[in-house]
């Protein structure tokens, strides 16, 4: 049944979540190494997806689930949470907060570049101009606002930024041909993940005694953003009268995690960073009326 006040509050629910994530990656990051932090959160997203499947009493699902889905569950862990968040992670350990996530929101323009070659798209001359404003926008991010230097603060931490969009982007085309029930899905996919974060934490001396700073800031992220921000936003899709009532709010989380980052993290934001999101989001926010 709709109902589009709850749609409303679950939305608005699941951006506040979101907005406090780019806060937490580096909070988290100031106590614990990326692998130690994507190896606890994933954890603990596992756990929290599982009691969500027992009070949504949908775990007959999983045993119902084919050999066949999950080994699709392998390919998909293995991109998302293993490489995707291995990459985020690693831009934001080198990057300041309010850099790496601007450059990360840029995975719907990604998403669409994509989706020429890979789902036979095709993109219109709303989508170039939204892809200019987009990719010009991180321009003046990674540049920290002079644009005519040509130089590149930290080019190791916007490549693996920018590189996660494109992580991102596959996983959702992928995600188009996926037909099992999502949230089982994605708790098969963290589980199937979770050997392989293990060895790259045992190679690279992770600590299973760390402390409690990181570990609080791992259950926050593997809870959060790994785990309940999702049934959130499915829950706002499936009370929602439109998908586009809810979808614009999602543009409020960007400017929402400035503010985090300042006040959390305390970083002084750049006027670059303020000017590059607002070129970032105009850019979606062409493309999505384009949709």
């Amino acid at each position: 049944m709709k109902n589009q006040k709850k749609a409303y509050f679950f939305a608005l629910a699941t951006v506040l979540l979101w907005s406090t994530v780019a806060s937490a990656f580096k909070i988290s990051l100031r106590y614990i190494s990326v692998v130690e932090l994507l190896f606890f959160s994933t954890i603990f997203s596992v756990i929290v997806l599982a009691i969500i499947l027992i009070l949504q009493q949908k775990t007959a699902l999983l045993v119902q689930t084919s050999a066949r889905d999950w080994a699709r569950g392998v390919l998909f862990g293995a991109i998302n949470p293993f490489v995707y968040y291995l990459v985020l992670l690693q831009a934001y350990d080198l990057l300041p907060a309010q850099q790496a996530q601007p450059l990360n929101y840029t995975w719907a323009i990604t998403l669409s570049l994509l989706s020429v070659p890979l789902l036979g798209h095709r993109l219109g001359g709303r989508d170039y101009v939204a892809i200019a404003l987009c990719y010009f926008g991180v321009y003046v991010i990674s540049t920290s606002g002079e644009i005519l230097s040509f130089s590149f603060e930290n080019p190791m931490g916007i490549g693996l930024a920018l590189g996660s969009t494109i992580l991102w982007a596959v996983y959702w085309i992928l995600n188009t041909r996926d037909n099992r029930e999502p949230v089982v899905g994605l708790f098969i996919n963290f589980t199937c993940s979770i050997p392989m974060i293990g060895l790259v934490f045992l190679f690279t001396g992770g600590s299973l005694k760390i402390p409690y700073h990181g570990l609080l800031g791992a259950a926050y992220v593997g809870c959060f953003e790994m785990g309940i921000s999702f049934v959130l936003w499915l829950m706002a899709m499936k009370y929602t009268e439109s998908t586009a009532k809810i979808a614009n709010l999602i543009f409020l989380s960007p400017f929402l995690s400035l503010i985090f980052i300042h006040v959390l993290v305390g970083e002084d934001i750049r006027r670059s960073s303020f000017v590059g999101l607002v070129l970032i989001v105009g850019g979606l926010v062409i493309q999505n009326r384009g949709k």
